[in-house]
């Protein structure tokens, strides 16, 4: 059971009941759906709360065992919420655009990582200026910049990963794709016109709404921050030896 609760009536508030138009529907969200409304599916909310507490207590047992978790988010209307969330509990985040590979093909990825710290730190020590022009260091600077725009939410990631975080199953398409390849565990806000069944951990919402959006990564970011609670609290823990060294230390 995960430490945050879930109040139903925020997320009525914020939205995340209204699901697309009927027409456009994924009969695999028929256990979510409770009605329709004007030619619009409504999600069960009460399903949202079960869903969503049981991707919490995954993601807080994860951040309690000191595994990352990628957060993505490259829809306009994900783009800042997802980015905050992830920075306030130093995870990785892609928002920006989904580059092939960025999960399945880590020797190329890492190259281009490698080479965006390599500049930085060239920039920092002032190798970059001592050697080149101030126009050379210009053009360096930008394409550090431009790297920075696609890779910088990546640049601390892990080659072995907890779990990902995704705001929108069919426009990140492609990061569930790659996560799933590598068993990595996939925790999706899933909308009406999505298949849940390609999620670990679904959570029927509205992925359009940004005040949904807000909620349920406001969720996903506290349950983070309890299991990163836990696990810091396990690590400043003295071990089982050392306690009975002290012990023996005050006879």
């Amino acid at each position: 059971m995960a430490s945050t609760e879930v109040d139903i009536k925020k997320l009525m508030e914020a939205g995340a009941h209204f699901g697309h138009k009927t027409s456009r529907w994924h009969p695999n969200m028929a256990q979510f759906i409770h009605s329709k409304r004007e030619g619009n599916h409504i999600i069960d909310l009460t399903k949202t709360v079960e869903c969503l507490e049981e991707a919490l207590s995954f993601l807080e047992q994860t951040a309690s065992e000191g595994k990352q978790i990628v957060f993505v988010g490259t829809k306009r209307q994900a783009h800042d919420i997802t980015k905050a969330a992830a920075e306030a509990t130093k995870m990785p985040y892609v928002v920006e655009r989904w580059l092939g590979g960025m999960l399945t093909n880590r020797t190329t990825i890492g190259g281009r990582i490698k080479h965006l710290k390599d500049l930085e730190e060239k920039m920092e020590n002032g190798q970059l200026a001592a050697k080149y022009s101030k126009l050379e260091v210009q053009r360096f600077q930008e394409e550090i910049d431009a790297m920075n725009h696609i890779y910088g939410g990546i640049k601390d990631m892990t080659a072995k990963l907890g779990a990902v975080y995704v705001t929108d199953m069919i426009h990140e398409a492609n990061a569930v794709r790659e996560a799933k390849k590598l068993g990595v565990p996939v925790v999706a806000i899933v909308d009406t016109n999505a298949d849940p069944a390609k999620a670990t951990y679904p959570i029927p919402c509205n992925d359009d709404a940004i005040k949904a959006l807000k909620l349920i990564t406001d969720y996903v970011q506290a349950a983070i921050e309890t299991g990163q609670a836990k696990h810091a609290k396990k690590a400043d823990k003295p071990t089982d030896k050392e306690g009975q060294s002290d012990a023996k230390g005050d006879k």
